[in-house]
């Protein structure tokens, strides 16, 4: 599938490198149309298929998927930028906050999808972003779970194809509502891993987390 990536940073790097190996055309951008050009060009010799660079319209008129990975302050003038080419879009956002200023009242997500009037999937946003450089991220032999919040089944079941790609496993984390919850995961979790703690050891494995499972 087409992908259009508005960022040219890490996640852009990490994310964007692994689809193009796996045959998805990926095109990143950027505010600086040079640097991006660069980014591009590593991605490509990295992946061994082509990466191309644009603007922020660019890439979102180019991806049938879009990737909303900048930073937290430059959200709003990134959308802003590629405009109405979101509308209508599948858009994963992988963007967090800062942990120690995360507004619980005020969600990533939801905000996407109002200015946008595209369809979010809320994923990739526990991991930081050398986890999304292995191929594929398994741990004691266990792949890793993405969860993924959103409300589209088109949106969603392109999501699950591009975490099946990366060798990870999708995992259903609710609609698009639920999102506010990952972000907030996200930002504990990180907050626990700047302070050195293994934030992984919190939660109990499967078997011994109580009855569970539909009835």
């Amino acid at each position: 599938m087409r992908i259009g990536i508005l960022g040219a940073g890490g996640m852009a790097d990490a994310l964007g490198t692994q689809w193009a190996r796996a045959g998805h055309e990926v095109t990143v951008s950027g505010r600086d149309l040079g640097r991006s050009a660069a980014q591009a060009a590593r991605m490509t010799a990295a992946a061994g298929a082509e990466v191309r660079a644009g603007s922020y319209a660019e890439a979102g008129a180019f991806g049938e998927v879009v990737v909303v990975a900048v930073r937290e302050e430059g959200l709003l003038d990134t959308l802003q930028a590629a405009g109405a080419a979101l509308r209508g879009k599948a858009l994963i956002d992988v963007t967090n906050a800062a942990p120690l200023t995360y507004d619980l009242t005020r969600s990533h997500a939801r905000l996407i999808g109002d200015i946008t009037g595209g369809h979010v999937v809320k994923a990739f946003n526990l991991c930081h972003v050398d986890v999304w450089r292995m191929t594929p991220p398994v741990f004691d032999g266990r792949p890793l779970a993405v969860p993924l919040c959103g409300d589209d089944p088109e949106a969603l079941a392109a999501t699950r194809t591009l975490v099946a790609d990366l060798g990870c496993i999708p995992v259903d984390g609710g609609g698009l509502e639920r999102a506010a919850l990952l972000e907030a995961t996200a930002a504990f979790v990180i907050g626990l891993w700047f302070g050195g703690a293994d934030a992984q050891a919190i939660l109990p494995p499967l078997a011994s987390s109580g009855a569970h499972g539909s009835s």
